[in-house]
């Protein structure tokens, strides 16, 4: 909500009890959180399974070394792939004058997850002389020194044309309709597309494709499926290059990469 409306219409706004809260809650596999924002921001942590974070802006996909920031007022919906531990905060706006103004990925690294579980050691409302009080500077620090994750994001353009051209490959990974024919569906030319993909996203369309196919082959992955399943799944001719695409972007091969994700 803008703050014009804020102030207008707004019962008012109720604050933390305390400036930063740890939270934890279990799901199922397939549990959905339905869209819903906050006016605190929101740190998403999994320490087992993963999680789907859906805004407005596009799609994050976050793996149990990872941790979402979602910035006050962002709209968002959660999906968990396979049973979820989650084990997040909530952070009033003003506690840090850096907090993100825009949602992002994190790396968690071993002692900014301790520090995140050490908090929930004692109360939500902690005393001010407790564990999880002398824990909360240390923790901002980590926050603010982590480093981003730069493919975790899978951005959706505006142009409602292109819109069309990802619904269709979102309900299909494996799709590999050459670009002509997905632009003569639409109504666009090639040119425009790969324009407009750039200008919009920041990814070129063949980018954006195989971000999908990535994304979607984490959280098959970590459901079980074998690489061989998951590379015909995602459109590939052999597992060998699904393999080779993997290892380039996440700089792992697939096996190595879910055995190094469960913490």
């Amino acid at each position: 909500m803008d703050n014009i409306w804020r102030q207008r219409f707004s019962s008012g706004y109720k604050r933390l009890a305390r400036p930063i809260m740890a939270t934890s809650t279990d799901h199922a596999h397939s549990h959905r959180l339905i869209w819903h924002s906050h006016e605190h921001g929101q740190l998403v942590h999994a320490v087992t399974g993963i999680v789907r974070v859906l805004t407005p802006q596009g799609a994050w996909t976050v793996a149990p070394r990872q941790a979402l920031w979602i910035s006050p007022g962002t709209d968002h919906e959660l999906h968990m792939i396979g049973k979820v531990s989650m084990r997040g905060l909530r952070i009033e706006p003003d506690t840090a004058s850096w907090l993100w103004p825009e949602c992002r990925l994190i790396r968690v690294d071993p002692l900014l997850r301790e520090l995140i579980l050490g908090m929930l050691e004692d109360p939500a409302e902690y005393e001010p002389d407790s564990n999880a009080a002398l824990i909360v500077p240390l923790l901002l620090r980590k926050l603010r020194d982590a480093e981003a994750v730069a493919h975790g994001k899978l951005p959706l353009p505006r142009d409602k044309r292109l819109v069309k051209i990802c619904e269709v490959l979102i309900c299909s990974p494996a799709n590999n309709d050459p670009m002509t024919l997905l632009c003569d569906r639409v109504g666009t030319s090639v040119r425009t597309l790969n324009r407009r993909f750039k200008e919009e996203t920041g990814l070129t369309f063949g980018q954006w494709r195989q971000h999908l196919r990535l994304t979607e082959a984490v959280c098959q992955l970590s459901l079980g499926q074998s690489v061989n399943s998951v590379a015909r799944d995602m459109g590939y001719a052999t597992a060998n290059a699904f393999s080779a695409m993997f290892r380039r972007t996440l700089g792992e091969p697939p096996q190595r990469y879910l055995r190094s994700s469960r913490i």
